[in-house]
Parts: structure tokens; C-alpha cells; sequence
């Protein structure tokens, strides 16, 4: 039986509770259970994400693999039909998966990411993100949670949020966010998103130098990941010269490597960092969970929203 690391059982049971517990307690079985199933055996260390473990394995073909099972969340169900639709367009590739255990049988990337390659890369990594970008809008398949039913929802939130907590966002900020809403959120192309593309997700491959990985599979607008790539790269800019320049710089060259409007991909990163400031309000961030390092990452994405609240 596989040994699950220490730091995601530690993590699963204080984001899952019981639950978590629970499901960790059962992990082992599970994964003794697809490895038989789809005729493989362990192949290394056990990784893994924030939702899930990743196994090395080695299919009956002697073919590298990966079989990756997550916890039971609706956040993760549509993570094999967005590779499903891809078939390896971009992102790694769906060998099997049993959907009731929230399992997937995955082609093996390295690895070694995009973020590691940050120094070495500079515009270039936003320029790849960018690129994977377009390759992976293709046609939505049905059942995919549509982005734009979420207007009403995100609408409600951010004036509830503007309302009740401590923030320093001006008022024509948070206007211009529910202003994106209304007018790019509610009306959107019916194109496969990835949801999450940030360096992280994105791996150095063999079949392709860069594949992507960790997909929600939303149906919306493939502008909608400018503002996971932005988040991820904010804490790099605090190295910059010139902030403004930075982040400008870093919408620009994803933009024109992504094919879209360049105006679209700034308003879309805009409200992603407003939501961003609320949420680290509410309930901190991963890197910072409450004091005074999450007021100063709270205060620097308010900062960034102001910024992008005027036009290119």
C-alpha cells in the first residue's frame, strides 16, 4: 500500500475535518484497487497537490503514467472532461478514469514546472502560459459548469463584500469590478477554460515542452485565466523597478500570445484581484492565514486592482 505524505494528510484534515479523515483513512485501498484495475504498479514517491495524491506508476505496456485520485469535491468533477476534450491538445493526456472515486489515469509529465523556470524565462513563461492558452480554448463539451452563471452569484458577493468587510479598495474599483460582471461575465463565448493556469499547473513534458495540468473545466471565456496567471506572478513584481510597468507588461505579452482582446484580459484580471483582496479579508490565503502577513498580501491586491481599474 502506498504511504501518504504527512503534509497532505496534515492539510486535507484541516481544510476536510472528518470528512477528510475519513476519506484519507480509505486512500491507500483505493489506489491498491486502480492500480489493479487498470493492470499498473507504484513507481516512485507518492506526490501531491492541494486536493489530491499523484502515484507514479507503470502501466502493463512498461509506459510511464500517473495515477492521481482527489478528494471527493464538487470543484473537482470536470477535471477529466476538460482532458478528455483535449486529448493531449496542450495538457497531458487522459489514459482512464473512474469518475466515482475521483480518480484519473494520466499521461507522465516531469516534475519540474513552469514557475521553476522563472528566472530563466522572464516574459517568456507569461508568453507559454499564453500560448497553451489558445491551444486549450477549443469547443466547450456539454455539462461543463458555464462561467457566466456565475454573474448573478459574484455580483451579490462583491457588494456584500464592499458592505461588510475592512478594505481599502475605492468605491470606483469595486464598481468597475461588478461592472465586468455585468457586461463580460454575463455574455461569454462557449469555449473550454482552464480555470486555474498558473506556472504551477503548467509542466515540462516530452512529448511537448510544456503540457498543463490541474484543470477545473469551466465553459466562458479563455481571458478568465489571465487573472490565475496575474495572482501567481504578483509576488515576482514586488522585484520590479516599475510595478505598473510589470504588470502591463505581463497582460500585454499574455494577450497578444493568447490571441485575445487585450482590453477583455485586463478587465477579467481586474475582478480577479478584487475578489482576491475580499477573499483574503474573509479567510487569508494559502501562503498567509491571518496577521500581518495577510493584511500585507491583502493590501497589495488591493493595490494591483486600483492599478488595473484604469484602461490600457
Amino acid at each position: 500500500m502506498i504511504e501518504v505524505p504527512d503534509a497532505f494528510v496534515r492539510t486535507t484534515i484541516e481544510r476536510e475535518g472528518e470528512s477528510g479523515a475519513a476519506w484519507l483513512a480509505e486512500l491507500p485501498g483505493i489506489v491498491d484497487a486502480l492500480t489493479a484495475r487498470w493492470e499498473c504498479a507504484p513507481d516512485g514517491a507518492v506526490l501531491h497537490g492541494g486536493v489530491g495524491v499523484i502515484v507514479p506508476v507503470r502501466r502493463r505496456s512498461g509506459d510511464a503514467a500517473m495515477l492521481k485520485v482527489s478528494f471527493p469535491h464538487p470543484g473537482n468533477v470536470h477535471e477529466p472532461d476538460a482532458f478528455a476534450a483535449w486529448g493531449g491538445r496542450g495538457a497531458v493526456l487522459l489514459h482512464a478514469r473512474d469518475d466515482a472515486r475521483f480518480a484519473m489515469l494520466l499521461e507522465r509529465a516531469q516534475t519540474s514546472t513552469l514557475a521553476d523556470a522563472d528566472a530563466d524565462y522572464g516574459d517568456d513563461l507569461v508568453a507559454v502560459a499564453g500560448r497553451l492558452s489558445r491551444r486549450l480554448a477549443v469547443p466547450a463539451p456539454p455539462g461543463l459548469p458555464r462561467l457566466r452563471h456565475r454573474a448573478e452569484a459574484w455580483e451579490q458577493e462583491l457588494h456584500r463584500d464592499a458592505e461588510e468587510l475592512p478594505h481599502r479598495l475605492p468605491a470606483y474599483v469595486v464598481d468597475a469590478a461588478v461592472a465586468t460582471v455585468r457586461e463580460v461575465v454575463s455574455v461569454q463565448p462557449d469555449v473550454l477554460v482552464h480555470g486555474d493556469l498558473h506556472p504551477r499547473n503548467i509542466l515540462r513534458a516530452d512529448r511537448e515542452p510544456w503540457l498543463a495540468v490541474d484543470p477545473k473545466g469551466y465553459a466562458g471565456d479563455p481571458a478568465y485565466d489571465a487573472g490565475a496567471l496575474l495572482k501567481a506572478r504578483a509576488v515576482t513584481f514586488l522585484e520590479a523597478d516599475d510595478l505598473r510597468k510589470a504588470v502591463r507588461r505581463t497582460l500585454d505579452v499574455f494577450a497578444e500570445a493568447a490571441e485575445l482582446d487585450r482590453e477583455r484580459v485586463q478587465r477579467w484580471a481586474q475582478l480577479h484581484l478584487v475578489q482576491a483582496a475580499f477573499w483574503g479579508r474573509r479567510r487569508g490565503f494559502r501562503i498567509a492565514r491571518n496577521g500581518a502577513p495577510v493584511d500585507r498580501l491583502t493590501e497589495y491586491a488591493e493595490h494591483l486592482a486600483g492599478m488595473l481599474t484604469e484602461r490600457a
